[in-house]
């Protein structure tokens, strides 16, 4: 009898034991292939022994101190190494646990942001259809997977959601990926338009969406000015 609150109550787990590369063993000597990396976000796998004695160093040096009142050099030597890598613009780092909680804190700042310069009435959201932003309550709305909305309609935020960029489904005969490009960015400005520009508080878009859509991949129009054009209405 398990005390833990399993994802699924009829399923019965095997105990992990042991990770060794890219594979997690279990109680019985079992070797199951991480090929995903866990939820997709675990990229350093199972053993590794820099990773293992950098965390123990760490943790016997200082194991923890909340950020609201503290920074440590971890912390900016990150922040430092990330930032360098960062497409121009980007200048600053803000730490959370998960990707559900960053998108919650993305949704925020976006309208402290507005709220700060006095435009307190840009309010809306507009996200794709099947995307995947996370489960905590603001991420589900701002995800577009009618499923796992349903249940908890009656709870979330309203947030348009305009057509996924998605080939394999809805590109229409003969036309090319940039026609695509054109067409979608075209619907979603409309969408800004009828909701008011002056009102939308942010568009959310995964570039690669893979929790719900199936590794779906941007397209981007870039044959000629004018698509550029449509795509930068559309999208800024």
């Amino acid at each position: 009898m398990s005390h833990v609150l399993h994802r699924n109550l009829n399923q019965k787990y095997p105990t992990a034991v042991k990770g060794d590369g890219p594979y997690i063993v279990d109680r019985e000597g079992r070797r199951y292939l991480d090929a995903s990396g866990g939820a997709a976000v675990s990229c350093l796998g199972h053993s590794d022994e820099a990773v293992a004695q950098a965390i123990k160093d760490q943790v016997s040096q200082l194991a923890y101190a909340h950020t609201s009142f503290f920074t440590s050099d971890p912390m900016e030597q990150l922040a430092d190494f990330l930032i360098e890598r960062a497409p121009a613009g980007l200048d600053a780092v803000y730490f959370v646990s998960g990707g559900s909680e960053a998108v919650e804190a993305a949704l925020k700042l976006a309208r402290q942001y507005f709220v700060e310069i006095g435009q307190p009435q840009r309010k809306h959201l507009i996200a794709r259809r099947q995307s995947y932003h996370g489960n905590t309550l603001g991420a589900l709305a701002t995800g577009g997977n009618a499923w796992r909305r349903q249940q908890f309609e009656p709870l979330l935020i309203n947030v348009s959601h305009v057509s996924p960029c998605y080939a394999y489904r809805d590109q229409q005969p003969d036309e090319t990926p940039e026609a695509m490009g054109i067409r979608l960015a075209a619907e979603l400005e409309a969408e800004i338009l009828r909701l008011g520009a002056e009102n939308v508080m942010a568009f959310v878009a995964e570039p690669v969406v893979g929790a719900t859509l199936g590794a779906s991949p941007r397209y981007r129009a870039t044959s000629d000015a004018s698509a550029r054009s449509v795509i930068a209405t559309a999208c800024c």
